[in-house]
């Protein structure tokens, strides 16, 4: 049987740890909720347009019609700032196609846009100067301004299609 003093203890030393790890969580819910579909859904449009490679990446920004061989329908929509399409790591697979919002969590602005640095494949905002990890760590903060503030990039889902592609949404 527990004493109820050590019972008292227990429990204080549970509040603190959920305290502490709470105050590290990364927030990945800054960018504004708007919608998010791009159909790669058959095996020709992911050969086009898809990610194959580790650290190959692609832009889709509909406001600037881009990629712009893509043909962007009514019910094309590319997030807030755009959607930064890369193939990375995850659940324990490398390739897997990863999408995310192009704008920066910090700047919090629809033209402020993450480029992806291809020597470290690094998504880097270039007016705040952040970088995240978007090949392996879900776009958790690097540096800068986000690591301190703890803002991540906001991430889409990438879900398998029927006819051997992809859709993006969210």
């Amino acid at each position: 049987m527990i004493r109820p003093r050590l019972y008292l203890r227990i429990a204080a030393a549970a509040v603190v740890v959920l305290a502490v790890s709470a105050c590290e969580q990364v927030n990945n819910y800054r960018i504004p909720a708007v919608p998010v579909n791009i159909e790669l859904s058959n095996q020709g449009l992911w050969d086009t347009y898809g990610v194959h490679a580790f650290g190959q990446h692609r832009y889709f920004i509909r406001d600037l019609h881009q990629p712009d061989n893509y043909s962007f329908t009514a019910n094309t929509y590319t997030g807030f700032g755009g959607i930064l399409l890369i193939s990375g790591y995850y659940g324990g697979d490398y390739n897997v196609p990863l999408a995310y919002d192009l704008c920066c969590p910090v700047e919090l602005k629809k033209d402020v846009r993450v480029v992806v640095d291809t020597e470290n494949y690094q998504a880097v905002c270039p007016k705040c100067g952040s970088r995240f990890d978007v090949t392996e760590g879900q776009g958790r903060p690097i540096s800068g301004k986000a690591l301190e503030l703890n803002y991540g990039m906001q991430m889409y889902r990438v879900l398998p299609a029927s006819l051997g592609g992809y859709v993006i949404s969210r």
